[in-house]
């Protein structure tokens, strides 16, 4: 039986909601594909931060970098002003562990509602992966004259060959394992030389992969085509920046921020990755019920894949949903069940081994898990 090493952190709002009901349904995996994990729960968000000062420890880091991965809820609350927990946590364990790809599935399931008119689950069903540790999120820049009409702000974005290039080959690799198809998303025309050095990087990798068919978007157009035609889009690499604003937009047209799941990944084993929905903590909400869970359970399952458990992986992504098509809505009192119903039926459905119908097209639980090392 192997064991796996997660630490848990729950976070601000809604944040342990999701969290609470994606254990029972890891719970159920664990029972029905025979592996256990050993979970660490760590206290870190907004109310930890304002009673301690403390966000990204020395010592926080020693203890999470002994994990095999990071399950995270999601952090924020008014009471903190914001970019102090975005900058000095979520950036902060980005960069300290090099989880170098954000990676963001961008599929829309049967049964799901969607706000774009005759799109199918057929044609749209692409994985966004988004450079995740440098570009205008480093947070180097300064001001000066700060508070007078001549204040001067600089925000810098920085890119390096090293941090493109991972990001690229990884997205060649995956683009391999599906349709073939890779697209650059940039602003080359406007960003002349961090635009240069991203499509020079994908030219020279070419090279290796000429099987890979490639394609070149502007990062605006590409608000255009998402929504119209995402049938042109198998893998979609991208900057910071970039990827942050069009997964959203492709998480709206996929039915909602919260059914987006996303990984963000460390490539080379010397630190864990981080699995959590997309969505924020939602504080307005927190402690009625009203979040939908699947996102934080399809990230389950996708940190599942990427430990290897792809059998169980591919039977939370099933099941999660399968009952996803059944809701009314897609949060809020509308879904007809509570965050916890929710996941408690997700996991009887995971624990009890029934046949539920596997996700149509190309799973990315299969692809990450054949993706490992």
């Amino acid at each position: 039986m192997s064991t796996h090493k997660i630490a848990v952190i729950r976070g601000d709002g809604i944040g342990p909601e999701v969290i609470e009901a994606s254990l029972a349904v890891l719970d159920a995996a664990e029972s029905a594909f025979g592996f256990s994990t050993e979970r660490m729960e760590v206290t870190a968000g907004a109310q930890h931060y304002l009673r301690t000062s403390e966000l990204w420890t020395p010592n926080l880091q020693a203890r999470l970098r002994s994990q095999d991965a990071i399950l995270f809820g999601a952090m924020g609350d008014p009471a903190v002003a914001p970019g102090i927990l975005e900058r000095g946590f979520i950036l902060e364990m980005r960069r300290t562990f090099q989880q170098a790809v954000n990676l963001r599935p961008v599929k829309l399931y049967p049964g799901v509602k969607t706000p774009i008119t005759g799109l199918t689950p057929e044609r749209c069903d692409m994985i966004i992966v988004r450079e995740n540790t440098e570009g205008a999120y480093v947070g180097r820049g300064s001001t000066v004259h700060a508070g007078t009409p001549y204040a001067v702000a600089v925000q810098e974005s920085v890119n390096t060959r090293v941090g493109v290039e991972r990001v690229v080959d990884f997205s060649f690799r995956l683009a391999q394992k599906r349709r073939g198809k890779l697209t650059l998303c940039h602003k080359t025309n406007i960003l002349v030389e961090a635009g240069r050095l991203w499509q020079d990087t994908v030219n020279d990798l070419s090279k290796t992969y000429p099987d890979v068919e490639l394609d070149y978007v502007h990062v605006d157009a590409m608000c255009f085509h998402l929504p119209l035609s995402p049938e042109r889009f198998d893998v979609v690499v991208t900057d910071n920046l970039f990827g942050d604003i069009i997964t959203d937009l492709g998480a709206v047209i996929q039915g909602g921020l919260g059914i987006a799941s996303s990984a963000n990944l460390n490539l080379d084993g010397s630190a864990p990755s981080m699995f959590e929905a997309i969505h924020g903590s939602a504080p307005d909400i927190a402690g009625r019920g009203w979040a939908n869970p699947i996102g934080s359970i399809l990230s389950t399952a996708l940190m599942l894949a990427h430990l290897g458990e792809e059998a169980a992986a591919l039977a939370v992504e099933a099941s999660a949903v399968h009952v996803l098509a059944q809701l009314p809505a897609p949060s809020g009192a509308g879904m007809g069940r509570s965050t916890m119903e929710l996941g408690l039926e997700i996991a009887a459905l995971v624990g009890a081994g029934e046949s539920v119908p596997a996700v149509p097209g190309r799973s990315l639980m299969g692809e990450l898990a054949g993706m490992r090392g």
